[in-house]
């Protein structure tokens, strides 16, 4: 799987990791929020996008993203469970990742694309339930950035 960073261009899992860290790294001083964000678009095949934003809190952002393509994924239920799994797996090896290089103290927090007004409110409950019952915090719009925003800037 590549990601892409809109400063560095293609980049391996590896990379990414270190891109992070080191951004995180160079800075201490400030605190810092890692999301994972997936918003998907449907075409003549259904776009998934998903977005890895580390988020120096109050001064800017760096992110990647990298883009899946599947056929047969059109109904809004299974996308929305879609993105979430996905976000899922990214977010699990990225912890992983992370804890490997000795960054405990770096929490990963997923970002939905679903919120209380819309089609996917009858979803939140389980799709939540879905991310906080893996270990990780969920965020829903208006809340979620990481999808709603950097995410779906690539699905387009």
């Amino acid at each position: 799987m590549r990601f892409i960073s809109p400063s560095r261009g293609p980049l391996s899992w590896e990379e990414v990791v270190a891109d992070l860290l080191d951004y995180v790294t160079e800075d201490p001083s400030f605190s810092y929020k890692i999301i994972i964000g997936t918003d998907s678009q449907v075409r003549e095949e259904t776009h998934f996008v998903t977005a890895i934003v580390v988020h120096r809190v109050g001064k800017g952002a760096r992110y990647f993203y990298c883009r899946r393509t599947y056929e047969n994924v059109r109904s809004l239920k299974q996308r929305i469970f879609m993105e979430a799994a996905t976000s899922l797996e990214i977010a699990s090896k990225l912890a992983q990742s992370l804890a490997e290089r000795g960054h405990l103290e770096l929490d990963v927090e997923i970002h939905l694309d679903i919120g209380q007004n819309g089609e996917t409110k009858g979803l939140i409950r389980d799709i939540v339930g879905m991310i906080t019952g893996s270990g990780f915090d969920a965020k829903i719009k208006p809340y979620s950035c990481g999808a709603s925003t950097v995410a779906d800037k690539y699905t387009k």
